[in-house]
């Protein structure tokens, strides 16, 4: 474990752990009120980045909590199997607020991990959307009488890989929809979104620098540094270089395509066979 974990933390957090703490509460038994789990991910210079997270069984009623720390443990060993460079950096629990129990739980969390984080994640979206908080413990007290527990809330960035991020974009194109489902594109047309996506973004960024040479708006230095950036990071090549280039790629797409589909139509028809 990572022993300098700075007391400004700033928490990196993946999409991915977030869709798997709703999957879990949804899948919940209807007498808990709430679920908890693991953290995994990895320690940085005054960052932790969670990537991953394990759902634990718990019983909890007003007066105790009792969790199975032998699931905890065990399921955390298959998970080193697979990925071994995550390591628990914390834990999570639903609800908008920290409890009292949550001081008992991160009690054990601490012998896990050093200066473990605690997430919060408000599934019952009292503020409208779904929030989250992440925080780390600090003790208190007077020496050589009993200490408590003061939880500080921590910086939160919502980090991931491009294709969570792909997953986010898809899974959003949901919310307007009855049957809150969505069809995967073809390849191609996932191209030909992508392309009029960026002509519109490119409309977007020369209005902008009509605006400004025009003095409609104001310049911004950091806007031109990031366009100049933009422009220098373009191969200088000819438009035939260009067009040699997309045209192989393009082969490349459709045989990749093709190959798809024909196995695809190959495995539906040995399905079909096999039922006569």
């Amino acid at each position: 474990m990572n022993s300098g974990v700075s007391p400004h933390l700033v928490v990196k957090l993946h999409p991915v752990v977030l869709f798997t703490i709703i999957d879990s509460y949804e899948r919940r038994n209807d007498c808990q009120h709430r679920v908890i789990g693991t953290l995994l991910g990895i320690y940085e210079k005054g960052a932790v980045e969670v990537t991953n997270c394990l759902c634990i069984p718990h019983n909890e009623s007003e007066d105790e909590v009792a969790v199975d720390m032998e699931f905890a443990k065990a399921m955390y060993e298959l998970q080193k199997k697979v990925n071994s460079s995550e390591v628990i950096v914390g834990w999570y629990a639903t609800g908008a607020d920290v409890t009292g129990h949550s001081v008992l739980i991160h009690d054990y969390y601490s012998r896990e991990a050093n200066n473990p984080i605690h997430l919060t994640v408000d599934t019952s979206l009292s503020e409208g959307s779904l929030t989250w908080k992440a925080f780390t413990s600090t003790s208190f007290g007077v020496p050589g009488k009993n200490t408590g527990t003061m939880f500080t809330p921590c910086k939160v960035e919502i980090v991931g890989y491009e294709p969570e991020f792909v997953g986010m974009k898809i899974a959003q194109q949901t919310k307007h929809n009855k049957q809150r489902s969505v069809e995967i594109l073809p390849d191609l047309d996932m191209i030909n979104n992508a392309i009029q996506n960026m002509l519109e973004l490119s409309d977007v960024v020369i209005g902008y620098i009509d605006d400004v040479l025009a003095n409609r708006k104001p310049a911004d230095n950091s806007v031109g540094r990031t366009l100049m950036d933009i422009v220098q990071s373009i191969p200088q090549i000819s438009p035939e270089q260009f067009q040699d280039m997309l045209n192989s790629n393009m082969k490349d797409l459709l045989m990749v395509v093709y190959l798809a589909q024909l196995t695809r139509s190959q495995l539906a028809l040995h399905e079909k066979i096999s039922f006569l």
